[in-house]
């Protein structure tokens, strides 16, 4: 049985999860000769969002967990930044792109809000 963590129940984990599939699955198609550059970096930047959501969920303060918030945040804009530069070069399409960006654009508002909520604001 695997164990289940406080931060897998938030529904900014279970996108961020969605994400870093969808995004695995995108870049297996980019060239080889991106392995280690772009590809790797789109791939750590949405690692990293999901990654901090669950180190900051198990801080001891609310203020701690919205340091970690905020640093998702900053990844989910290298991610989008990324796959835009992608488009650019022609590693991926536009279709490919926008099947993304509902879950990117709703991701991050989510966090931002999550982020309000952690500083006491509204």
């Amino acid at each position: 049985m695997i164990m289940e963590f406080g931060y897998e129940k938030l529904d900014v984990a279970k996108l961020a999860r969605q994400l870093v599939k969808d995004i695995y699955r995108l870049t297996e198609k980019f060239p080889d000769k991106e392995r280690f550059g772009l590809t790797n970096q789109v791939r750590r930047a949405i690692v990293s969002v999901l990654l901090n959501i669950a180190e900051g969920s198990n801080r001891s303060t609310k203020k701690d967990f919205n340091n970690f918030i905020r640093i998702s945040i900053s990844s989910l804009v290298e991610v989008d930044c990324a796959l835009k530069i992608s488009i650019d070069l022609k590693y991926m399409e536009d279709e490919d792109y926008n099947e993304l960006e509902p879950t990117i654009k709703e991701l991050y508002f989510k966090l931002i809000g999550l982020s309000k909520y952690l500083l006491g604001k509204k």
